[in-house]
């Protein structure tokens, strides 16, 4: 059970861990400053918390999350929120991140060591790799994504370690912008950013499959693997989440620099760290590494988004879909990292709220039955909410803004959550209610009696 559990947990591991995530807990940890832990609180719960229980709980399902949508909510529903989960973790926000965070680290080098590593790290030269590698699959990209990810994984802690040592002075600075009003509010939408709650309703699929080439001797011991793959996916990232925010809560970032919008934070604390303990050498192998890991990052959602989007949309083909993507993304990539993320924002914050409702109501009606009246309630009143939070906050309607402001929990950005929880409560006592399925049944695909 352990073993097969440890299986499992490292095949999610590598997907969820990836390269650009680095730089959301840094940031935090210095922009939340004295409020470090309910900041870094919020961010676990919804940076690992919420993905770990999705992949789970439609690990359950042998169709996944769309088999659930599809049954408790509208098929209609769950192409439409599947297709925006597939642009979030492809060419609107993941591919160009990941692509934008290498050259970032590269270029940011003081030395002329790094030259080398440049052109492989450009932009362009990523997404036309990318896109050869797309449309001619390979094992070969997969068996090194398998060795990169421990061996950056391992150095990634090993800089943690070295960067608590060198500055072990935690900040004592007010939190920063909207740390200030609500330190675990915005650490919860913060967590939004890792886009692995959206990607683990696609991962889900992976982990059953590989479950089912898994010979369990039991029913109890098939699901417990399920949870013990959960939780190691919980602890790796978990540790590396909390080390990174420490660094950045740690790491003395200069006025100059974090006035400078320019200026990406996590990524800055990241390549300064390695430069000032490690020197030009270190910050070399960082660059190297975190493009290489960037890199299998990108061929891997290319195809994942290209094939969902062939099978779904057969409008094109799918190697017109990569071709289409690869051009999105390195249109977006040229943004930057910071205007990358501040443009792909409306649509987490869209969503984000959806897709965690989604994942409450499968929890619950693994035990009780839910109305399907009210399943879709909740899903409505999640992306309602979310869309006048978005208009309050790009378009500065007042009125918008002030129908959020009158939700409990708006300030903090979680102004959906409390009508989504009275929707669920709606859901227990009105009429036509679907029963989940025994999670037994749907894991080992057998009869429980």
């Amino acid at each position: 059970m352990l073993k097969n559990g440890a299986q499992v947990g490292l095949l999610l591991f590598g997907m969820f861990f990836g390269a650009g995530n680095l730089i959301f807990p840094p940031s935090l940890g210095f922009q939340a400053g004295s409020s470090f832990m309910p900041a870094v609180l919020g961010f676990l719960l919804s940076g690992i918390g919420m993905p770990v229980i999705a992949v789970i709980m439609g690990t359950f399902n042998p169709g996944g999350f769309r088999a659930e949508m599809n049954h408790k909510i509208s098929p209609f529903f769950s192409l439409v929120i599947l297709t925006l989960m597939y642009l979030a973790i492809g060419p609107l926000m993941a591919i160009p991140r990941t692509a934008a965070t290498s050259f970032f680290l590269s270029v940011s080098c003081p030395s002329r060591a790094m030259a080398c590593c440049r052109w492989p790290s450009s932009r362009r030269s990523i997404f036309i790799c990318a896109w050869w590698l797309s449309i001619t699959p390979s094992k070969l990209l997969d068996r090194v994504g398998k060795v990169l990810t421990p061996i950056f994984a391992i150095m990634i802690v090993l800089l943690i370690i070295v960067g608590m040592v060198a500055y072990t002075t935690p900040s004592t600075a007010a939190p920063m912008g909207k740390y200030a009003a609500s330190a675990f509010g915005n650490g919860f939408v913060e967590g939004y950013n890792t886009v692995d709650t959206l990607a683990s309703f696609a991962f889900c699929i992976i982990a059953l499959g590989a479950m089912k080439r898994i010979h369990f001797a039991s029913e109890k011991e098939h699901v417990a693997s399920v949870w013990m793959a959960g939780a190691a996916v919980a602890v790796l990232m978990g540790g590396l989440y909390l080390g990174l925010a420490l660094l950045g809560n740690h790491f003395p970032i200069p006025q100059s620099v974090y006035e400078d919008a320019s200026v990406n934070l996590g990524a800055y604390v990241l390549s300064q760290t390695s430069f000032q303990i490690f020197g030009t050498v270190g910050m070399a192998f960082l660059a190297v590494m975190v493009t290489l890991t960037c890199f299998t990052t990108t061929v891997g959602l290319i195809a994942a988004v290209s094939t969902f989007f062939a099978e779904e949309f057969p409008v094109l083909s799918y190697k017109k879909y990569v071709t289409l993507i690869c051009l999105v993304s390195l249109v977006l990539a040229n943004l930057g990292l910071n205007q990358i993320i501040q443009v792909t924002l409306p649509l987490l914050l869209f969503v984000y709220p959806i897709a965690i409702s989604v994942v409450m109501l499968t929890i619950i009606n693994k035990f009780v039955g839910l109305s399907k009246l009210g399943m879709r309630c909740t899903v409505t009143a999640a992306g309602l909410v979310s869309a006048i939070d978005i208009v309050a906050q790009f378009f500065h309607l007042d009125g918008a803004a002030a129908l959020i402001q009158g939700l409990p929990l708006g300030d903090s950005g979680l102004g959906w959550l409390v009508p989504v929880l009275i929707c669920l409560v709606l859901s227990l006592v009105l009429p036509g209610k679907i029963s989940g399925e025994s999670a037994l049944e749907k894991v080992c695909n057998i009869s429980v009696t």
